[in-house]
């Protein structure tokens, strides 16, 4: 009898509240079609739908294990009173950065990151592999350069706890609520981590607590659902200028390191990619950033690609 995990599903569509047809879009790069999930898979899937109501309870978002297969949980209620849930397979294994196909001149100077402090936005639209890349960089950061790394996360997909390298350590804490984000980062910056990585920025709170760690020697990098770059540091100052006013610019001005966009393509992984020179606050990105002039930031997005594709791109330290 097959498991789950013999399945080829990207996303996986089950009915809850009682029994009816699964169906599954498959793994395959580009599909769209949906299909239904085969007879041989229905004792799988009744099993599969039992664990999930048990996961889930009162949330309507998490993730689980499920027979060798690991998965985020999104449960809808639909206006004809069903309710189904969307399960995305996870790949559990964390990802080399430089096996991803990302542009390799902006994976060297990526992989530079890891000896400075500050913020890495990694920004694009659901589904396009913020996160993969995320967690390749924090686990190519904590091999390369050790440290203990401290991940928050709604829910935790890769599993990121314990050892990595020699010198790398990695604790992941799972968030249930919405004020739980910016509470976790507070505690987080009690064990004085090398590299902090949030899964996502939703309240005002937490965006304060980010831009905090990333200007008191902390690495923070996160991810913000956005088409643009532009449109993720306006979606961070908009979070943390509800709690902070409007020092907010300053501090996003004076903590960003680095700031990538990232969407799939037939051949692979497309990245916008902008940074800050080192120990440089006259900075011109960080000067239209204080004088909220984002929309301005086009042009030195272009001139830092070009500088990476003509190997001139420093490194180091901000």
């Amino acid at each position: 009898m097959p498991i789950l995990d013999d399945l080829p599903f990207i996303d996986l569509y089950v009915r809850l509240d009682t029994k009816e047809q699964a169906y599954f879009r498959s793994n395959e790069r580009g599909s769209v079609i949906s299909q239904f999930v085969p007879p041989e898979f229905e004792e799988s899937i009744a099993r599969f739908q039992a664990a999930v109501l048990e996961k889930l309870q009162e949330h309507n978002d998490g993730a689980i294990t499920f027979e060798n297969a690991r998965m985020r949980l999104a449960r809808q209620f639909l206006n004809d009173g069903s309710s189904w849930v969307c399960a995305r397979r996870i790949n559990t294994k964390i990802p080399d950065l430089d096996k991803l196909k990302l542009p390799p001149a902006i994976v060297s100077h990526m992989m530079n990151l890891g000896k400075r402090d500050g913020l890495i936005v990694i920004s694009g639209a659901t589904g396009h592999g913020k996160t993969t890349s995320a967690v390749a960089l924090l686990g190519h950061f904590l091999k390369t350069y050790g440290g203990t790394a401290i991940t928050i996360e709604d829910p935790c997909e890769f599993m990121m706890s314990g050892r990595h390298g020699t010198g790398g350590m990695c604790y992941q804490v799972e968030v249930q609520r919405e004020e739980d984000w910016a509470t976790g980062l507070k505690r987080a910056l009690r064990w004085a981590p090398r590299y902090i990585y949030v899964g996502e920025i939703r309240t005002p709170k937490a965006a304060e607590q980010l831009l905090r760690a990333a200007t008191t020697g902390h690495l923070v990098i996160t991810t913000v659902h956005a088409g643009a770059m532009e449109e993720a540091l306006m979606g961070i100052i908009f979070l943390a200028e509800q709690s902070m006013g409007a020092a907010a610019y300053n501090m996003l001005a004076t903590g960003l390191t680095a700031l990538v966009n990232q969407t799939l393509g037939e051949q692979g992984p497309n990245l916008r990619y902008l940074y800050t020179e080192e120990n440089a606050p006259g900075d011109p990105v960080r000067t239209l950033i204080r004088e909220s002039k984002i929309g301005m930031l086009s042009t030195y997005i272009d001139r830092a690609m070009a500088r990476l594709q003509g190997g001139t791109a420093p490194g180091g330290k901000r």
